[in-house]
């Protein structure tokens, strides 16, 4: 009850617990079914996303007016929901667990899909959209909520975003960096690339070993801005004269001008640590789900520690295991995976 809405249980789930049903397998089951099938589960969907993709951040940083005049509240509404309902329907569906690194369709309503470059998409209720590459999108790598809360106001870091996807997608999370190593500061003005800045960052010998596994996933997302649109140069702030002029048709002389220019071309090619290379978002998803196993493993350790209250500890691993073979059969049906948690003694017992 806790786990799925987030309160305390109903009469039913007392009285099966009183009269020692509840542990049964098949009645466990039916609950599991029953619980998540009421309104009251929204609260899963709400809370664990707040928690495993950070959306309860998504209002943290407030973009730069001048470089994102763009974003507005019914934007940022508009890609949390999106986040909420495509994970509903991994759920509703018992769609494969990878789908959160790439995807061929998306939950979409007429300002996201405005932001997103995507036609023929209107109105507010929210919709089904069957994706093309051209679009850039799929999975919750491309979802502006995520790209917001991984990047502050004004500027995108590969450190902060390659953190973020070790961590949330690849269950590998980055050690903190060694004592008195300073941090880098992107150069917005487009004197110098972050790239250049990383690269040096690189060659020193305390940083180098977590910065090759740390920056290629970060550089993976840099055709990604600071509110998840799709970009192949950096915005930087420009004097009028090279403004872009992004203001056209009969009322375009009504509109105030966005105050702000295009810098560098964006460079989102890397290598992972073992020497595979990437040109882009699309090539470095392959390399995800060439391992899907660890995928599914991650998402599993975050529901058992969202579940339980506790991390995952060393002699929790048996146990995660067992989960993903349950699940493996759906080639790790999101659904199958959540109520292999709940079967699990881990969950039950811990």
């Amino acid at each position: 009850s806790y786990f799925l809405w987030s309160t305390m249980p109903d009469e039913p789930l007392i009285a099966l617990a009183d009269r020692g049903e509840l542990h049964e397998p098949d009645v466990l089951r039916a609950q599991f079914e029953r619980l998540l099938k009421h309104p009251k589960a929204k609260a899963f969907t709400e809370n664990f996303t707040g928690q495993w993709l950070s959306l309860r951040d998504i209002a943290a940083t407030t973009p730069d007016k001048m470089l994102y005049p763009e974003w507005e509240e019914h934007l940022q509404w508009s890609a949390v929901r999106e986040t909420q309902l495509f994970f509903e329907e991994l759920l509703k569906q018992n769609l494969s667990a990878t789908n959160f690194v790439d995807s061929d369709f998306a939950i979409l309503n007429g300002r996201l899909a405005q932001h997103y470059g995507i036609p023929a998409v209107h109105g507010v209720a929210f919709r089904k959209v069957t994706l093309k590459p051209e679009w850039h999108r799929g999975g919750v790598l491309t979802h502006a909520s995520v790209l917001k809360v991984t990047a502050n106001g004004t500027s995108t870091s590969p450190v902060l975003r390659g953190v973020w996807v070790l961590d949330r997608i690849l269950g590998k999370p980055a050690p903190p960096p060694p004592p008195n190593v300073p941090a880098i500061e992107p150069d917005i003005r487009g004197a110098k690339t972050i790239r250049d800045q990383l690269a040096k960052h690189r060659a020193t010998e305390n940083c180098a070993g977590c910065h090759t596994r740390i920056d290629p996933p970060g550089f993976a997302l840099e055709n990604y801005d600071v509110i998840g649109g799709w970009r192949e140069k950096y915005r930087i702030v420009a004097e009028r004269k090279d403004w872009v002029n992004n203001r056209v048709g009969p009322l375009a002389k009504y509109l105030a001008a966005w105050q702000y220019g295009l810098g560098l071309p964006v460079d989102s090619g890397d290598a992972l640590p073992d020497g595979r290379k990437f040109a882009d978002l699309a090539e470095f998803k392959k390399l995800l789900l060439a391992d899907p196993d660890q995928i599914a493993r991650c998402l599993a350790e975050k529901l058992v520690t969202y579940a339980t209250g506790q991390p995952v500890g060393f002699g929790d691993h048996q146990t995660i295991s067992q989960i993903l073979m349950a699940a493996g059969h759906s080639d790790y049906g999101f659904r199958d995976l959540v109520q292999a948690v709940v079967m699990s003694e881990l969950f039950r017992k811990k």
